[in-house]
């Protein structure tokens, strides 16, 4: 009888295993069908784009590249996109995990409201302040250059929220009171115990300010003025051109072009980014 309901139990256990497999792999396939559609139109005509959808190749692949390179200097865009991105993307990886790390290990004077705060600001609209910012930035003379869309990396509000809670569930108290008794600085326990640690919860918000900023349109297209500093989610809309004339197969063809970056960044940091989002889902 207890062989029976062992035997049952894993009978019950592959079978639910199968059926978890099973909406894993239709899921997988509703998110890459879209990005599978967009390839496959990048290389094709207008034509046959506006004739419906197709789930083979063509051979306007290179007839759209030309068209694409003669509507936008597309490579140039990806220099844009790379110079605003990266340093984004790093002052954003350092100071959310700086300030992180004060809220996570220190106990100070209005501690919990000034979070609170913090937090307030993440129910903000960014569209809402962006004609201050702009005032702000003309005020100062920084309109038509990278660094208004930069120095914005140093206050992100979700990355300091995340690494928060990744810090107080992976980072031990007894650790930094034992490099103090070391005789180490705050700052040399900072650099040297604590952002090891805490890597991976950078590493996973490092990938969605990547893909953030990256694909950011509003911002440059409100704060930049000439077309030689436009980064690629501007450029695709030129490409686009008028509402007369689409040319649909330049348009999918700079898409998948300007996703690329993005998949490459996923396929070398989704080792972080899982690690990074499963913190405390195991208790020990």
């Amino acid at each position: 009888m207890q062989g029976m309901n062992i035997a049952t139990t894993k009978g019950a256990k592959r079978f639910t295993l199968f059926y978890v497999y099973v909406i894993l792999a239709v899921l997988t396939l509703l998110c890459a069908f879209p990005l599978y559609i967009m390839f496959i139109n990048s290389t094709r005509s207008n034509v046959e784009i506006l004739n419906g959808i197709s789930f083979l190749p063509s051979t306007y692949t290179v007839d759209n590249y030309f068209t694409m390179q003669r509507k936008v200097p597309i490579w140039h865009g990806f220099l844009n996109s790379a110079m605003i991105t990266v340093p984004f993307t790093l002052l954003a990886a350092y100071f959310s995990s700086l300030t992180a790390y004060g809220f996570a290990m220190y106990n100070f004077r209005f501690k919990k409201y000034i979070f609170g705060f913090v937090l307030a600001t993440m129910m903000v609209p960014m569209q809402l302040g962006l004609i201050g910012y702009f005032e702000f930035c003309n005020y100062f003379g920084l309109l038509d250059t990278y660094f208004p869309l930069i120095i914005t990396g140093a206050v992100n509000t979700g990355s300091v929220f995340f690494i928060k809670q990744y810090t107080e569930q992976s980072l031990p108290v007894s650790l930094l009171e034992a490099a103090r008794m070391d005789e180490a600085t705050e700052v040399q326990i900072f650099h040297r115990i604590a952002l090891p640690i805490i890597s991976p919860s950078i590493a996973t918000m490092s990938i969605f300010n990547f893909v953030f900023c990256w694909n950011n349109y509003m911002g440059p297209l409100v704060l930049l003025f000439s077309e030689s500093k436009y980064p690629l989610p501007v450029l695709i809309s030129l490409v686009r051109g008028t509402a007369h004339r689409t040319d649909f197969g330049a348009m999918y063809l700079t898409i998948t072009l300007s996703v690329l970056p993005i998949i490459i960044a996923y396929a070398f940091f989704s080792k972080y980014l899982i690690s990074g989002l499963t913190v405390g889902a195991v208790k020990e």
